[in-house]
């Protein structure tokens, strides 16, 4: 378990070779460098000499990169080839990848541009479609009147068109409308659900009688001037312009499929813009004049020989160095051998170590590995996820957090294998169940240890016995760090007399099993340890009256302590939970009984029962066994908020470059 030791790095070269350094450091992928805009920004340099540039570039290629994004979204709509799982990276030499750029890069961008102008067509032509389709909808009311929407009045008089709701009586809206204007002319044009749509002619003079006399009955008038010929005829023009984009749309779709073709070289062009967008980005974090540039970052230690060379090589000045001890900006990067790595994804997600905290993940390894079998515990569903996760990795080879979170739940199944046959469990009590139901045969799998639901309650001493050794270790790593920063005595008062406390109450509670002598010897160190804390618990605090309440509030914190002890009994709840769920499941799998029927009914609930209980249950698991690391673990030693080292390296997303002569990705 370690914190990969970091130097400090400054370098000073020429503009004129600054280009192709740049390309060989992104090679090197070992460099962070850091962000020059404070200096930049500081009036003390000389804004006219220091400068920096390529702003307009980045937001260029930011640009061509969003380009070629919405190309590649275009065309994924109409790859009708198989998705894996697990995309993977496809493996280029650096050099090839350099000749098939070149080779392709031409005819590429002229594909992007077909793809994204056909897109936008596409795009443009349904939203048209749904633009016309509104107005049918708008017009369908109006089919069957046959006059043209357009003449909405002659020299004397003029067309209301509108609506009232549907329960609105046409023959008393008729009379009161007569009534008011003798001229109009009422027609009742159609109904919906909601609405009755109504035709008025009448006499110019007399529109305001019209439409004083309508307001009564909610009525909402509609205007259909901007239409031309009568409503059906709208109609049908407009569905005719339907059918010529929907057709039109129909060749650009076939244009976009004869493009998938293409994908992969788009693909590689995404790339090739995106580490084309991080160097241009790289020039902006330095500081340049016309002749010379400068940046300064961090590095690991074990990457200084490579480093070293790639410098003299260029012939630039630099200058490498141990940062300075009360530096917190290093950045931090973790180092694990390949059983420990992949639990460094429990560790990131809540916060890498700071610089001079110590690694946990080895020391949390372990008990996650324990604590997620003990809490799925059935081995044949431990056998299920480990051989899963082991066709992932073999098949797919995914990278990054997603190879270390499969290779870590691969690790866990063994240990779900593990827990399952201490406790019988093998989907549950499922051969149990078949072998009673179809050929009436009493058949029990034996646990190698006990079976936790015979006995609970040894299953809780079992998970509290755990859980108490998990936070002594936490304890015994905050007393190892207080030794290594020159604090003894805070180990010793801090630590050491909680051991002597809790380990004291434990054998004055349960000693007498172990003998009669175990009891008397817990109840002095319970008591030795009792008035230590109280007498050096507020040592730090003024005043007599300040260390004594600073000794009481110490003492006090043994609840903390039980809290935390007790909080490892979700070991329990959720170690039950598997084999009380799997049981259920068989159980009424069973109830139809024997033949095809029950043969049939008890494959199919065992099957959905099988993966109802990993996915719920091996969620569970991951869950509470990351809070039990969080909560109760960390919360002993660890502070964390360490800054993740972020080096200078090609971030593609489908290619993957490698080393001259290796297979590494840099």
């Amino acid at each position: 378990m370690a914190v990969v030791e970091m130097r400090k790095l400054t370098v000073i070269g020429l503009n004129s070779s600054r280009t192709p350094f740049i390309h060989e450091l992104m090679h090197l992928g070992v460099v962070e460098i850091d962000s020059n805009e404070g200096v930049i920004n500081d009036e003390e340099w000389m804004p006219d000499i220091f400068r920096t540039s390529n702003s307009a570039d980045v937001s260029r290629l930011e640009a061509d990169i969003s380009r070629v994004s919405t190309a590649l979204e275009a065309i994924g709509k109409y790859d009708t080839a198989k998705k894996p799982l697990f995309p993977s990276r496809i493996k280029l030499d650096r050099g090839d990848f350099a000749k098939l750029m070149d080779s392709i890069k031409t005819e590429t961008e002229l594909n992007v541009d077909k793809a994204v102008g056909t897109y936008k067509d596409i795009a443009d032509r349904r939203t048209e479609i749904n633009r016309l389709r509104g107005l049918i909808a708008g017009l369908k009311p109006w089919e069957t009147l046959d006059i043209p929407l357009e003449m909405n009045e002659t020299e004397h008089a003029l067309v209301q068109l509108g609506a009232a709701p549907v329960k609105t009586d046409t023959v008393q809206m008729t009379a009161d409308v007569q009534a008011a204007a003798p001229s109009v002319i009422v027609q009742e044009v159609s109904k919906d659900k909601q609405q009755k749509y109504y035709a008025f002619i009448c006499l110019k003079e007399e529109k305001e009688q019209l439409l004083e006399a309508l307001r009564p009955y909610n009525f909402s008038a509609v205007t259909l001037a901007d239409q031309k010929g009568t409503a059906t005829e709208a109609m049908h023009r407009y569905e005719k312009e339907i059918e010529k984009n929907e057709k039109n749309i129909a060749e650009d779709e076939e244009i976009l499929k004869k493009l998938v073709a293409y994908r992969e070289h788009i693909e590689f062009l995404y790339d090739s813009l995106m580490m084309r967008r991080d160097r241009a980005r790289v020039v902006g974090d330095m500081v340049s004049t016309e002749m010379v540039f400068y940046f300064d970052g961090w590095m690991p230690a074990k990457a200084q020989p490579e480093v070293e060379a790639l410098l003299k090589e260029y012939e630039f000045y630099y200058n490498i160095e141990e940062p300075d001890p009360d530096d917190e900006s290093v950045p931090v990067l973790l180092q694990n051998n390949s059983i420990v790595t992949p639990f460094e994804a429990v560790t990131g997600m809540y916060s890498l170590p700071g610089r001079h905290d110590i690694d946990p993940t080895a020391i949390l390894a372990p008990f996650y590995f324990l604590f997620f079998g003990l809490m799925l515990s059935d081995a044949a569903y431990g056998l299920i996820l480990t051989t899963l996760c082991a066709i992932i990795l073999k098949k797919y080879k995914p990278e990054g957090t997603t190879h270390r979170m499969i290779k870590m739940f691969m690790f866990c199944g063994l240990s779900t294998f593990m827990w399952g046959a201490l406790f019988g469990g093998w989907f549950g009590n499922f051969f149990t169940v078949a072998a009673k139901t179809f050929f009436g045969k009493e058949f029990v799998i034996k646990p190698l240890w006990f079976d936790p639901l015979s006995e609970p309650m040894r299953l809780l001493v079992v998970s509290l016995i755990l859980g108490a050794i998990h936070l002594f270790v936490g304890m015994g790593v905050q007393a190892y760090m207080d030794i290594k920063d020159g604090r003894p005595l805070d180990a010793l008062f801090d630590i050491g007399l909680w051991y002597l406390l809790l380990i004291g109450i434990v054998l004055f509670a349960f000693g007498g099993k172990l003998g009669a002598g175990a009891v008397g010897i817990g109840k002095i160190m319970a008591i030795v340890g009792a008035v230590g804390i109280l007498l050096t618990g507020g040592r730090k605090k003024k005043g007599i009256f300040g260390k004594l309440t600073g000794g009481l509030g110490s003492l006090y914190g043994i609840t903390s302590y039980l809290s935390d002890v007790l909080s490892y009994s979700r070991l329990l709840a959720l170690g039950l939970a598997t084999g009380v769920v799997a049981q259920v499941f068989n159980t009424l799998g069973s109830l139809a009984g024997g033949g095809i029927a029950g043969s049939i009914l008890l494959i199919v609930v065992f099957a959905f029962g099988t993966v109802f209980n990993i996915a719920i249950n091996a969620l569970g698991a991951f869950v509470h066994s990351c809070r039990l690391q969080y909560v109760e673990f960390f919360g002993k030693f660890y502070t964390g908020g360490g800054r993740p080292f972020a080096p200078f390296e090609r971030k593609t997303k489908y290619i993957k470059i490698l080393k001259e002569g290796n297979d590494n990705v840099k």
